[in-house]
């Protein structure tokens, strides 16, 4: 058995600094102008089944055995706005910088083209940094692009204050979890319409965590001052 901590287990001063600036950010009313967006990925691994498949009458796909062939691996990049009740998801073969930089791009020109600012909550990982769009575009255009973002990152740890990360968990429950999934022309049929269904629907997450509850609930974190 591995111990795994979703929170540090005693004071933390970077913890605590990273989760309050999230925090912060989740607070702030809806500005169509500057809105905040939480991205987070998901590696998936595909499966190809050696024996035809069969579907049941309440159309669940059941498998004559579990034998199953592997058929490489993709990322899925989820970008969901809470406050706008929008989510998307894309499917792609690697999750390189210039992976990301280019889902970045997309997001500031395609989705976002006339906000000032996109304020973005994602984890600290090595490819999530303003490096990536200089790695990958042109220094003016990487410029223009890294000026439009305004970046919070989760503290180590603490993936779970990233609203990102429960609309993966929703996707896994909702329509990639339960099926093996061969390729990534498939997986990415399976994104399209889930993302459309949830913003249709106006499905969102009510995140109710604040930074008063953090200073009550999680007070064994902060550090001590003596005065």
């Amino acid at each position: 058995m591995k111990r795994c901590w979703c929170i540090p287990p005693e004071q933390n001063a970077a913890f605590v600094a990273a989760m309050e600036d999230v925090l912060a950010v989740y607070s702030r009313p809806y500005n169509a102008n500057m809105p905040v967006i939480c991205m987070d990925e998901k590696p998936v691994q595909f499966f190809a089944s050696a024996r035809k498949s069969i579907r049941s009458r309440d159309g669940r796909i059941e498998y004559e055995d579990n034998e199953y062939i592997r058929n490489g691996t993709a990322a899925i990049f989820m970008f969901t706005e809470p406050l706008g009740g929008w989510r998307y998801a894309n499917a792609k073969e690697h999750r390189t910088r210039k992976d990301w930089a280019k889902q970045i791009e997309w997001l500031l020109t395609k989705q976002y083209p006339h906000a000032q600012k996109v304020v973005i909550v994602m984890d600290n990982l090595n490819t999530h940094t303003i490096a990536s769009l200089y790695q990958t575009f042109e220094p003016k255009y990487a410029f223009e692009l890294a000026n439009r973002l305004e970046i919070h990152f989760t503290p180590k740890h603490g993936s779970w204050l990233d609203i990102a990360e429960i609309e993966l968990s929703a996707l896994g429950r909702q329509c990639i979890g339960s099926q093996r999934i061969p390729d990534i022309k498939t997986l990415q049929a399976l994104l399209v319409p889930w993302c459309k269904n949830r913003n249709y629907k106006q499905r969102g997450v009510d995140w109710q965590f604040t930074l008063e509850n953090a200073r009550v609930k999680l007070k064994h974190l902060y550090p001590v001052i003596n005065i």
